[in-house]
């Protein structure tokens, strides 16, 4: 992994130019229990194929995750989910070398044993507060982290809901994060930011945040944004079924690269890709 130049970042020899076009986080849950897809993936040729799969359709990477971030989730052991999610990210780098993966964890000690095993990116949806050792473990390592905003847990999050000033307080919480990782020792073109919609999130707060994402470009540093088949994507459709959501997660996607996000994070790769591509065209001037 190496730094290109500003504005771009090279993992496993693809470069992100960001700003140039969408780049898309294939969702490689190797969980029983994740809101959407738990289950369907987590064995090891069903993980592989899946992740073969979505870099065919033009997943630029892919985030592995073995504990189940969905509300009420249980928290999983340290060797539990190294168990889960080691031997995947091992055979994707023996089946994909040149695919950049993501290990979705807020452990740092999972993030030390998922980069050796091949990793190249830390994905913390507590933004490194869960685990007060991630952002100098992090630094040690040299890679990249995405900071995700959440309030309490899985299991609390819902409850904790009310913000005076959800915006404000969303961008405040980003900006203290990305300075923490900086007096870590976190290279600055080593941060992304993810402003953590359907976490501690009402569903229109969750439309508020896809608004306001420009906002949170004043902060300098890549935007992530995973709206995939999210609950509030449900609840507009009157749609309980998250895998019947897939043209509702379009028109957030589409929504969301309007606001300038760099990075979406999506379970339906094939078709969000189409999305990206026409989006890009209208508002970046890509072709």
């Amino acid at each position: 992994m190496d730094i290109a130049t500003p504005g771009s970042l090279t993992l496993r020899g693809q470069v992100f130019n960001w700003g140039s076009q969408t780049y898309l986080m294939g969702i490689l849950n190797v969980t029983p229990d994740s809101f959407s897809d738990g289950g369907l993936f987590d064995t090891l040729e069903a993980a592989v194929a899946q992740a073969k799969q979505m870099a065919a359709a033009g997943a630029s990477l892919i985030d592995v995750g073995g504990q189940s971030t969905r509300p009420q989730a249980a928290d999983l052991s340290l060797s539990a989910e190294l168990d889960r999610v080691l031997p995947v990210i091992e055979a994707l780098r023996q089946e994909l070398p040149d695919l950049p993966i993501s290990i979705d964890t807020t452990k740092a000690e999972v993030a030390v044993a998922a980069v050796a095993a091949g990793a190249d990116l830390v994905n913390d949806i507590s933004g490194a507060t869960f685990d007060p050792a991630m952002l100098a473990t992090v630094a040690k390592l040299g890679v990249p982290i995405a900071l995700m905003h959440i309030r309490g847990t899985p299991q609390t999050m819902q409850s904790l809901t009310d913000y005076a000033d959800l915006m404000g307080e969303l961008c405040e919480f980003l900006s203290a994060r990305s300075e923490a990782a900086l007096q870590a020792g976190i290279a600055p073109q080593h941060i992304w930011l993810d402003p953590g919609i359907g976490f501690a999130k009402t569903w229109s707060q969750n439309l508020e945040i896809l608004r306001e994402l420009p906002r949170f470009k004043a902060l300098g540093l890549p935007l992530l944004v995973g709206s995939s088949r999210k609950s509030f994507i449900g609840h507009l459709l009157d749609q309980p079924d998250p895998k019947q959501r897939v043209w509702g997660t379009a028109a957030t996607c589409c929504a969301a690269i309007a606001g300038g996000a760099d990075i979406l994070r999506v379970h339906d790769v094939a078709q969000m890709r189409d999305v990206c591509r026409v989006a890009d065209a209208v508002w970046r001037g890509a072709n």
